[in-house]
């Protein structure tokens, strides 16, 4: 293969890398490529209520939820005061238990967490079948039960359109009487109905679990739990309403318990109660990418920027703006044909730009190269050798520097008193490098390549300063594979730039 294959190769596979990387914190990670971008997490609070008892020890215990398909949980809070609070598994199901010896009064204790929504996040493991304590109904509801059951399932093909048909057969405006008769004595309540419901498929020798959901819709106070089941099929748990049937979208539904163990148990106290609230809260795309992949312990992220301090993040925020500077380079000079001062200069004119901000910047800079300018004319004329030259510019530029500084604070002009960020060894060995072109080439040399560097800065900075670019290349870092793909690419361009085509339109005349 030759050398240009290789290169062309090369490239290609830096590129899809980059693009194929940066999809997959977008699709996957939710990572968004704007920073305008926000998405919704929800803040779901339980309020646990109950009165003392004389002389009595409180002894609370609660199902606490976990995660679910779509759905993960990123933050749990506990807010009790003086109270012990601990976590313990009881039949697979997780339980927070808060303790106290002495209480008095009434009694209030909140738990909450805050959920995002991961259309990609899946549990590994489903929980295992759960089933209801069988209830005591008299002879004629079972005959009456038997008969409106063996209806419906000479109807049905499996057990989603027997539960399906079982449901609709509940809510006809004008039921049958075996139906009738069982909702009048079993359904008086929401929680009667899905038990019942439940109670009906368990004879058919369905696999159901009870559910206690919650509905995600913002500003929802003090409300309990809604009655649901689901039921087994294919490998697979399917969410019903008990008056709807079937969900098909359950993203907008949160489980919280699960199974037959009583939501809130409570020892040493009376009238105890747990109410619900969900509340929807706006934050940035990233930080919530960041909560939902650091919680889940994302192996991307275990590797990236985001796991340094905040002081080396900042650090690289600016660091990782050079490749694109480099790029603006490339580009201006392979393509453009732009002369400059050096290859690197204007990258490190935009970074001091970056500090000083652009028009500050630029003054600064011609006024430090004018003044180093006339500084090495004179040196010149003393013959001295190379390295104590530069050396002398160095310090005539430093304590130009200082002089602008000061004169700038005196006359309030604060912005000038950054030009120390400007690259001082740079700035001295341009100031030589001019002085030597001017000297061989003339001063319309010099100030071809000081104006190039200077155009060539300028643009370097506005690619430095976008927005979506600086964000896109710290929340993104391998973007820059695809940079370097660009760059391998247009190093192999030995074509005309643009700058000839003008030069020599004269001969296509």
């Amino acid at each position: 293969m030759t050398s240009k294959n290789q290169i062309l190769l090369f490239s290609i596979v830096l590129i899809l890398t980059s693009i194929l990387l940066m999809t997959y914190k977008v699709k996957v990670l939710n990572f968004p490529l704007f920073q305008e971008e926000t998405t919704n997490i929800w803040n779901v609070e339980a309020k646990i209520s109950f009165d003392s008892k004389k002389n009595q020890s409180a002894l609370i215990s609660m199902a606490l939820p976990t995660n679910q398909n779509g759905l993960i949980i990123i933050n749990e809070e506990s807010s009790s005061a003086d109270y012990g609070f601990t976590k313990r598994e009881l039949e697979g199901v997780n339980r927070g238990v808060w303790s106290k010896r002495e209480i008095e009064g009434n009694q209030v204790i909140y738990y909450s967490i805050d959920l995002i929504k991961d259309k990609y996040y899946k549990v590994s493991k489903e929980e295992e079948y759960t089933n209801l304590e069988p209830i005591e109904v008299p002879s004629v509801i079972v005959q009456a039960a038997e008969s409106l059951l063996h209806k419906i399932y000479d109807k049905s093909s499996d057990s989603l359109t027997f539960t399906s048909l079982l449901i609709k057969e509940f809510t006809l405006s004008e039921p049958s009487q075996a139906a009738k008769m069982i909702k009048n004595n079993y359904m008086n309540s929401k929680k009667e109905k899905r038990d019942t419901l439940v109670q009906l498929l368990n004879k058919m020798k369905y696999q159901v679990r009870t559910i206690g959901a919650l509905y995600l819709e913002d500003k929802q106070r003090n409300i309990e739990l809604t009655p649901m089941f689901e039921v087994f099929h294919k490998d697979s748990w399917y969410l019903f309403d008990i008056d709807k049937g079937l969900i098909e979208n359950n993203s907008n539904i949160f489980i919280w318990q699960r199974g037959s163990q009583y939501l809130l148990e409570a020892e040493g106290v009376k009238n105890s109660d747990v109410k619900f609230s969900v509340t929807k809260n706006i934050v940035p795309a990233r930080n919530a990418a960041l909560s939902k992949d650091l919680k889940n312990q994302s192996t991307l992220l275990d590797f990236s920027l985001f796991t340094l301090p905040n002081e080396s993040q900042n650090t690289f925020k600016l660091l990782l703006l050079v490749p694109l500077g480099a790029l603006v380079v490339v580009i201006m000079r392979v393509i453009i044909g732009l002369k400059t001062s050096g290859t690197f200069m204007p990258i490190l004119l935009s970074m001091a730009f970056i500090e000083t901000s652009l028009l500050p910047g630029i003054m600064m800079f011609i006024l430090v190269v004018t003044m180093g300018l006339i500084v090495r004319s004179y040196l010149s004329h003393l013959n001295l050798l190379l390295v104590a030259r530069i050396s002398s510019v160095l310090i005539v530029v430093v304590g130009i520097m200082a002089f602008v500084a000061i004169l700038s604070q005196k006359l309030e002009l604060q912005y000038a008193t950054s030009i120390t960020f400007f690259p001082i060894i740079i700035l001295a060995w341009t100031i030589e490098r001019m002085s030597i072109i001017w000297e061989e080439d003339g001063p319309r040399e010099v100030f071809l390549q000081g104006g190039g560097s200077l155009i060539v800065a300028i643009i370097a900075y506005f690619a430095m300063t976008n927005p979506i670019l600086s964000f896109i290349t710290f929340n993104f870092p391998e973007v820059l594979l695809a940079v370097l793909g660009l760059i391998i690419l247009l190093g192999r361009y030995s074509g005309y730039r643009l700058s000839e085509l003008y030069r020599f339109k004269s001969m296509v005349k």
